[in-house]
């Protein structure tokens, strides 16, 4: 294993790298191709609401269960963005409606209103969140998703939670960084380096993380707007998370590398997954603590749970996901 790292890390930068990397150039229409090849609808049956959360077994939960060795839980969730910056529009509002000072009250309580959509705030995207050819997840129409909510694929269907075995790569590691640069694409390669280096493979009903080092970048520059990029997958990874068969994918970021090197596509690392695939979007999770935990441990799976707020009709949720280790 060792061997194999020093070898990655003498080679990354070089001309090779970079010829390896380009071929993974795709145009629109191998977008589309693969699409259609990685799909998972009609898998577990046409009136299917659940996706790759069908991969999260009573015997998979039980699995993970067993992860728990010390006890150590750390969330990975951002407290709530109540700043605007130039990747956060929209604020995290908090109002006090009655408190200490001046109440005459026997309680204290308050109001939260979040659009968690975007690029600041820790949410889960549903199944129903994007449209493509008219189509969401299993070829329902996008006319399913109404003014009043969504009537298929709705983020109620995950009311009774997600636990399951969570795997973080933290790609800055192992490129020996800090952090990724904003527009900084990860590939498969980079996948299965990381596989190789924490000696830990992603399998069926996994919840796959990806760490960007976003969130440090952020502290040591400042916000940055999303037009100037984000680091993240690289569409040629759409195969890879196939062939996983992973149940979830989370990032500190949207997943995709921005801009995503697709024309004609913004975002198709989260097509391959809402649309195709059937995997639930972890979105701006903050993996700096749970980074260090996981290397102070050497141990880069855990027992992962998390629960979204059961509304009927959604196409997400904000939510706090929890490592236990």
């Amino acid at each position: 294993m060792k061997i194999f790292s020093v070898l990655f890390f003498l080679i990354t930068g070089t001309g090779w790298v970079s010829s390896l990397h380009a071929q993974h150039d795709m145009t629109e229409a191998d977008f589309n191709r693969i699409l259609g090849e990685i799909s998972n609808w009609g898998r577990w049956g046409a009136v299917d609401q659940l996706g790759a959360l069908n991969l999260i077994t009573p015997e998979k939960r039980m699995a993970a269960a067993k992860l728990v060795r010390v006890g150590i839980s750390v969330s990975m969730a951002r407290t709530a963005e109540t700043t605007k910056a130039p990747d956060n529009p929209n604020p995290f509002e908090h109002t006090m409606l009655s408190y200490g000072k001046g109440s005459k009250g026997m309680f204290a309580s308050d109001h939260y209103s979040v659009i968690y959509h975007g690029f600041a705030h820790t949410h889960m995207d549903s199944l129903c969140h994007f449209f493509y050819n008219d189509k969401i997840y299993n070829g329902y129409s996008r006319d399913v998703v109404t003014r009043e909510g969504a009537l298929k694929l709705g983020i109620q269907n995950l009311k009774n939670g997600v636990l399951s075995r969570g795997i973080l790569m933290d790609i800055p590691r192992l490129k020996g960084k800090r952090y990724l640069e904003p527009g900084e694409a990860i590939f498969p390669e980079d996948l299965d380096a990381w596989e190789s280096r924490a000696g830990v493979k992603v399998s069926s009903g996994d919840i796959l993380l990806i760490r960007t080092g976003r969130w440090t970048r952020r502290d040591e520059k400042g916000a940055w707007p999303v037009s100037a990029g984000m680091p993240g997958l690289h569409a040629s990874c759409g195969k890879w998370l196939k062939e996983r068969d992973i149940a979830i994918l989370g990032s500190d970021g949207a997943s995709d590398v921005m801009p995503s090197r697709v024309p004609g596509v913004s975002q198709p690392i989260h097509l391959f997954a809402l649309h195709a695939l059937g995997v639930h979007i972890l979105d701006n999770c903050d993996f700096e603590a749970v980074a260090e935990t996981a290397a102070r441990l050497n141990r880069w799976e855990f027992m992962l749970t998390t629960s979204p707020i059961a509304v009927e009709g959604g196409t997400g949720s904000p939510l706090n996901p929890i490592a236990t280790f």
